[in-house]
C-alpha cells in the first residue's frame, strides 16, 4: 500500500464553503467539518470537533498570510481529506495568526492510522500557502469547483 493519498480526491468542490461566513474559529471548524460529515467523510462530527479542539489547544493553528490551519486525526474520519473555506465579508476569523485573522481556512482531516497521510497533506499545503500568488488565486477564483482544483492542481499535481 503506498503512502500517497489516493481515491477519492482529497478535496473536491463539495468540500469547500466559497462564501464562510463564521463568528469565531470553532464555528468556522465546525462548518467545514459539517461539509465533511455531509460527504461521508467524517462519521461522527462531535468526535472529530473534540479532535481538533484539541489539537487547537496544543498549538494555535493560524499562519502569517491569512491562513487558518485547523487539523486533526481521528478515528471519526473514514478517508484522508481537506475542507476549505473562504472569508470574502467582515474580518476573517481569528485562528491566533501573528498578522492576524484568516481569510482562507483549511481543515485537514486524517483518520487515526494516516499519520503519513496527515504530514504529507500538511507538508504539501504549506509548501503552497507561502506563495502569495497560490493564495490570491484561491481568494479570487469564481466558485467552489474552482478552489477545489486550483488546490488539486498546485498542491498535489492533478
Amino acid at each position: 500500500m503506498s503512502d500517497t493519498v489516493s481515491t477519492p480526491d482529497l478535496i473536491t468542490g463539495d468540500l469547500v464553503l466559497a462564501d464562510l461566513r463564521a463568528s469565531d474559529r470553532v464555528d468556522a471548524t465546525r462548518q467545514l467539518a459539517q461539509v465533511l460529515r455531509d460527504a461521508g467523510r467524517v462519521t461522527d462530527l462531535e468526535q472529530f470537533l473534540a479532535d481538533v479542539a484539541a489539537r487547537e489547544q496544543q498549538m494555535a493553528t493560524g499562519i502569517p498570510g491569512g491562513i487558518g490551519l485547523p487539523h486533526a486525526r481521528s478515528a471519526a474520519v473514514t478517508v484522508p481529506s481537506l475542507a476549505v473555506g473562504r472569508v470574502v465579508s467582515g474580518p476573517g476569523v481569528d485562528f491566533g495568526a501573528p498578522d492576524g485573522p484568516a481569510n482562507l481556512v483549511f481543515l485537514i482531516a486524517a483518520p487515526t492510522t494516516g499519520e503519513a497521510d496527515h504530514m504529507t497533506i500538511l507538508a504539501a499545503l504549506a509548501r503552497r500557502l507561502v506563495h502569495v500568488s497560490f493564495r490570491q488565486s484561491l481568494l479570487e477564483a469564481p466558485d467552489a469547483a474552482s478552489i477545489a482544483r486550483t488546490v488539486m492542481e498546485e498542491v498535489y499535481g492533478r
